[in-house]
């Protein structure tokens, strides 16, 4: 079993509204998926009514916290003083929720502790990666 990092975090959700509703989210991070970082979102936060998880680069979210980083289904940039934007793009639509800076570096400072950044390709395990998909490919 690989070492995993959790962390609870507030989202802010970005609506028409004009008052922004809190959500929980969690952060996930697993020392056996060294280059990526889970976003989970529970049930009563999401439309269909179901978690919904989203996985993207550790690096993605490093740097958005400085720059706008991202063109696909995530994007992340910095907001203000001491926010975060993450937007998630589906054919549904976007999602746009705003999370504390220093919880984001909180959560990467474990990460990075775990996994230093530049190292994570000794933490793979590319032969039972390609066992893996040599068995999958009979």
């Amino acid at each position: 079993m690989s070492p995993v990092i959790e962390q609870a975090v507030h989202a802010r959700l970005v609506s028409s509204a004009p008052r922004m509703e809190i959500v929980p989210a969690t952060l996930h991070y697993d020392q056996d998926d060294p280059f990526a970082v889970r976003m989970a979102f529970p049930p009563p936060a999401t439309l269909e009514g179901t978690e919904v998880t989203w996985e993207f680069s550790r690096e993605l979210l490093a740097t958005g916290m400085t720059e706008a980083a991202g063109v696909g289904d995530v994007r992340v940039r910095p907001f203000g003083y001491g926010r975060t934007v993450l937007e998630f793009h589906a054919p549904e639509g976007t999602a746009m929720v705003h999370l504390r800076t220093t919880e984001l570096r909180r959560f990467l400072e474990r990460v990075h502790g775990l996994v230093p950044a530049g190292r994570e390709y000794l933490y793979l395990n590319l032969d039972h990666d390609l066992t893996e998909l040599l068995r999958d490919a009979r």
